[in-house]
């Protein structure tokens, strides 16, 4: 188990503290994560990569001469939000464009995509590749579902090498994408992984088993099997991977043997001396193979196999000197550097400030700057008043449901969800009180709420409450002279049609829309049949209650949990649970209110 930290809530900010002051001399702290501590080179590319913490040296690890520009650092197993992706991105861009790369989960998919479209609107030319190499997590005919696991590390470090080679952006981005292409992974674990502060592992595995195709966040395996010798082990990772060669390779391969956190490099070495025997069995030549912690998941037991099938040009790529805190391969050639403008290399006290920007980035604006809010008309302040108390009420609702929120999601998921949504909804809260002090109206204060809980909370369900929140309040406006309870429901209207778009998931997913639809459409036809507002909203979250609860007998059809779609059968949906105490707590608030 995770049994060093201080506080659990804090344990990715302070775990970064340290990282920043160990390698002062290479990464500084912006906003979101780290950089190098030198500029960006006029005409190179800028790599960032990133996703949850909890997998060092990936990512934060991994920038450096040869490998990254930056890496963007959510909490633990959580997709960092958008806004920390644009931190980061802006920061580290220099003249030449930037790429994105994370793996392919439906939150990291969210907030970098959104971070993309923000940084090309300030004239940043920016793209995404998202990994797919798990072979485990969906069949061959729907590749692009895959998620990504320690494969991140290969195409993360050919893009970085394609870009400290001078390549422009189109190439960079094409040979980032051929490395996806070319590579395959298949993990096992032995034992789950425990959160800081938790006491029981996310997924068990009974004595003398394994599990079979897991995540890296914490998630259990596909399938469970006899834990074999080590020989027999090597076989079934070996076997399960050739199974997926790429059509038209060739004879040239490069191989991960990576740890999850528990497993020893002694005992990973004992896994090789058979994996490299049985590859060159299958006339394979492995080029600078890899043994060891590449992309961990906390304390989990377990390994997985990366296959990487080469050509000249990723395998050069792949052996090119690069120079990291984590990884370290060649002779990188000194070279006459602009350090940022944070300090002096070594002064660490001010590693938490945004570094100099390049002059193309002059003047835009901060990404922690909140939306300016908008005074109010009365009755709109009144509402506005209404909705901090509501959110406060959230907040509490959730910070008393995190550990129940927490086994539901890990019955299938990596059991951030009750974690994520306290953080969210308290930053929430935190932000509309202090716009309705200064008098703003309700869309002011929901859209300051909105953008909180999406900075705050980052993850699928952080992105999604924020855009729920904003749209709400955009739906109520600000100088309105009269709060109905149509405009409230038209309102919540709004935030589930921002839902759809930007998740794209529907009814039947096993999701949160499986409680929100029912929510809205209830509450949209009690007030249009004359039913006062609270009656009303207590009405029709008792129908997203009872919705939610039915989620229990769906398979998920998206996200996280598809994969491990049977073993969710008979738990309902985290994101639609949370949703539905969430109504119920305001629908307190608004007989209260009235």
């Amino acid at each position: 188990m995770t049994r060093l930290y201080d506080d659990p809530a804090t344990f990715t900010d302070d775990m970064l503290a340290g990282f920043l002051d160990v390698h002062r001399d290479t990464v500084t702290g912006v906003p979101g994560g780290v950089v190098r501590v030198t500029e960006t080179p006029p005409g190179k590319v800028a790599v960032v990569v990133g996703g949850g913490s909890g997998h060092y040296p990936a990512f934060c690890g991994v920038v450096g001469h040869g490998f990254a520009d930056g890496a963007v650092v959510g909490n633990i197993f959580t997709s960092p939000s958008a806004q920390d992706a644009y931190s980061v991105g802006r920061a580290a861009a220099g003249t030449a464009g930037l790429l994105f790369s994370t793996g392919n989960y439906a939150g990291d998919v969210m907030n970098f995509t959104l971070a993309q479209q923000r940084l090309k609107e300030q004239g940043i030319d920016t793209r995404v590749v998202f990994v797919t190499d798990d072979i485990a997590s969906a069949p061959a005919s729907e590749a692009g579902e895959r998620r990504g696991i320690a494969g991140d590390f290969v195409v993360f470090k050919v893009a970085g090498a394609a870009a400290e080679e001078g390549y422009d952006l189109d190439a960079v981005e094409r040979v980032a994408r051929h490395a996806n292409d070319r590579t395959r992974t298949l993990g096992v674990a032995f034992a789950g992984c425990t959160m800081p502060g938790g006491t029981e592992p996310l997924f068990a595995v009974p004595s003398g088993r394994m599990g079979v195709g897991l995540g890296i966040h914490g998630e259990p395996g596909v399938g469970e099997d006899a834990l074999p010798p080590a020989a027999e082990l090597a076989r079934r990772l070996v076997s399960g991977v050739l199974a997926e060669k790429p059509a038209g390779s060739g004879d040239r391969v490069t191989a991960i043997l990576n740890g999850l956190g528990t497993t020893k490099y002694e005992e990973l070495f004992v896994v090789w001396r058979t994996v490299a025997a049985l590859l060159a069995g299958q006339g394979l030549e492995v080029v600078a193979p890899e043994v060891g912690e590449l992309v961990t998941s906390l304390d989990m037991a377990g390994c997985s196999l990366t296959l990487v099938f080469l050509d000249e040009e990723l395998e050069r790529l792949w052996c090119a000197p690069a120079d990291t805190p984590a990884f370290r391969r060649g002779r990188v050639e000194p070279r006459t550097e602009v350090l940022r403008g944070v300090a002096a290399p070594g002064d660490a006290g001010s590693r938490d400030r945004l570094g100099g920007r390049p002059d193309h980035l002059a003047g835009t604006a901060h990404p922690d700057q909140p939306s300016v809010a908008a005074p109010g008309s009365p009755a709109s302040r009144a509402c506005a008043q209404v909705a901090v108390s509501a959110l406060e009420a959230m907040a509490a609702a959730m910070a008393g449901a995190e550990a129940r929120l927490g086994r539901i999601d890990a019955v299938a998921g990596d059991g951030d969800h009750g974690r994520g949504m306290v953080k969210g909804s308290s930053a929430a809260f935190a932000a509309a009180r202090e716009a309705a002090g200064a008098g703003a109206g309700a869309r002011s204060v929901l859209v300051a709420a909105g953008e909180a809980w999406a900075a705050k909370a980052g993850g699928t369900s952080g992105v999604l409450w924020g855009a729920v929140l904003c749209a709400v309040g955009r739906s109520l406006g600000d100088d309105r002279e009269k709060i109905t309870g149509s405009g409230v429901a038209d309102a919540v209207a709004a935030g589930l049609k921002a839902l759809l778009e930007l998740g794209r998931a529907q009814p039947g997913d096993k999701t949160m829309v499986d409680a929100f639809v029912p929510f809205c459409e209830a509450l949209t036809e009690r007030v249009g049949s004359g039913a006062e507002l609270a009656a009303a909203w207590r009405e029709s979250a008792l129908v997203c209650e009872s919705a939610a609860g039915a989620t229990a007998g769906l398979r998920p059809r998206v996200g996280r949990a598809r994969p491990l779609a049977e073993r969710s059968v008979g738990t309902p949906d985290a994101g639609a649970t949370s949703l539905a105490l969430c109504a119920l707590a305001v629908a307190d608030v608004l007989e209260r209110a009235r």
